[in-house]
C-alpha cells in the first residue's frame, strides 16, 4: 500500500519567544540558567536578565522538582521539542518521583533519575513521562544494550502509551507495572494492571469476586477465576516481603510464568475493549480498585502530545504546517484512557 507523508524543513534554531520564557522562569525562582545559555545572543539570557530586573529579591523557593522543570524546559527547547507547560509543572513532575529505575530496576538516589518520554514521538506532555535511570535513556539514544528481561519491561512500558491492536494489547506480559500518573492508552491493559494489583494486600478474596461480579457473562468469569488461580500462588508469596519495592517486582516477575500468562490471554480475548474499559471505570467507581483510577477522555488524553508533529515543536500554527502522518502509523483515538497510579 503507498504511503503518504509531506515533509516540511524543520527549523535548526530553537523557539525564541520559549527561551525567552524559559530565562524569566530561571530569574522568578534566583536560578542562573546554565552556562551554555548565558551569551549574549541567547534568548534564555535575554529572559533571565529581564527577570532579574522586575524580581530582584522577590524570588520563589526553589526545590528538587523547580530545578527538574526548569531542566525539562530548557531541554525540550533545545531539541525542539513540544512542551506543554498547563499541566506539566514542579508539582506533576513531584508526583513521579521513583525509588528504581522500571526498566533495570537500579536503585535512584535523589537527583539520579531523568524525567524522559515514553513514547519517543510525542512531547513532553503529562502522561507520557516517566522516571528512568541515565543508564536507560543513555541506551535509548544508541547506548549500552540491555538484557532480555530489561528490553522486554521497555517495550512493554512503551506500549502503554501506544494505542495497539486489541489483540495485541492482549498477548503482553505484565512484567512492568505502570509507573505513576502514566496514561494507559489500552484499556486491556488497565484491567491487567487493575487485576494484578487487585489480589494484594488483606481483603483480595473479597476485592476479587466483586471485580469478576462485573465481567459480562459466565465464559469470561469463569475465565477469570482460572487466572486468579494461576496467579494467586504467586502474589501470595511475594505478599510475604514487608518491601513495598520487592513486591511490586515480584507482581512483575509473576507474569514470567507461561500458565500465568496462557490464562491471562485467554481471558483477555474474551473481552473487547470497550468492555475492559467499562470494568476498569465500573470497579473505580465502586471502590474495588486498591489504587486512585484516573479516567481521560479524548481528545484530553494527548493534548500537548503533538501527535501530529511527532512530538516536535511548532514555531507558530501559520508559519508550520500539519505534518501528515504515514498510513501506517495513523491509528483511531480509544474513547478514554486511564492513568493509574500505582
Amino acid at each position: 500500500m503507498a504511503q503518504t507523508l509531506l515533509d516540511f524543513a524543520d527549523t535548526d534554531a530553537p523557539l525564541e519567544g520559549d527561551g525567552f520564557a524559559i530565562g524569566w522562569a530561571h530569574a522568578q525562582h534566583g536560578i542562573v540558567p546554565p552556562v551554555e545559555h548565558l551569551a549574549s545572543a541567547s534568548p534564555v539570557r535575554h529572559g533571565w536578565q529581564a527577570g532579574r530586573a522586575a524580581f530582584a529579591r522577590r524570588t520563589l523557593a526553589v526545590t528538587p522538582a523547580v530545578r527538574q522543570w526548569l531542566q525539562l524546559r530548557l531541554q525540550a527547547w533545545r531539541q525542539g521539542l513540544a512542551f506543554e507547560a498547563v499541566q506539566v509543572t514542579p508539582h506533576y513532575l513531584k508526583q513521579l518521583a521513583a525509588t528504581h529505575c522500571p526498566v533495570t530496576r537500579d536503585a535512584l538516589a535523589e537527583g539520579d533519575g531523568v524525567v524522559e518520554r515514553v513514547r519517543r514521538d510525542a512531547g513532553i506532555a503529562a502522561g507520557n513521562l516517566a522516571v528512568l535511570g541515565e543508564r536507560v535513556a543513555a541506551a535509548r539514544d544508541g547506548g549500552a544494550a540491555f538484557d532480555e528481561r530489561q528490553a522486554q519491561r521497555l517495550a512493554v512500558l512503551e506500549s502503554f502509551v501506544t494505542q495497539l491492536p486489541h489483540a495485541q494489547a492482549c498477548a503482553l506480559p505484565l512484567v512492568v507495572l505502570p509507573p505513576n500518573r502514566l496514561r494507559l492508552f489500552n484499556p486491556v491493559q488497565a484491567l491487567q494492571a487493575l487485576a494484578t494489583r487487585l489480589l494484594v494486600g488483606e481483603g483480595f478474596a473479597q476485592r476479587a469476586s466483586r471485580l469478576e461480579a462485573l465481567l459480562p457473562g459466565d465464559t469470561a468469569q469463569r475465565a477469570f477465576r482460572r487466572f486468579v488461580h494461576a496467579l494467586l500462588p504467586r502474589v501470595l508469596t511475594a505478599g510475604k516481603s514487608p518491601d513495598a519495592q520487592a513486591l511490586r517486582w515480584a507482581l512483575e516477575d509473576a507474569w514470567h510464568d507461561p500458565l500465568v500468562m496462557a490464562r491471562w490471554h485467554r481471558l483477555a480475548l474474551l473481552l473487547t475493549p470497550e468492555q475492559c474499559e467499562r470494568v476498569v471505570q465500573r470497579a473505580a467507581a465502586r471502590g474495588i480498585a486498591p489504587v486512585r483510577l484516573l479516567a481521560t477522555p479524548e481528545p484530553l488524553a494527548t493534548e500537548g502530545w503533538a501527535l501530529d508533529d511527532f512530538g516536535l515543536a511548532r514555531p507558530s500554527q501559520e508559519q508550520r504546517p500539519a505534518r501528515q502522518r504515514p498510513l501506517h502509523q495513523r491509528s483511531a483515538p480509544a474513547a478514554e484512557q486511564a492513568a493509574l497510579p500505582l
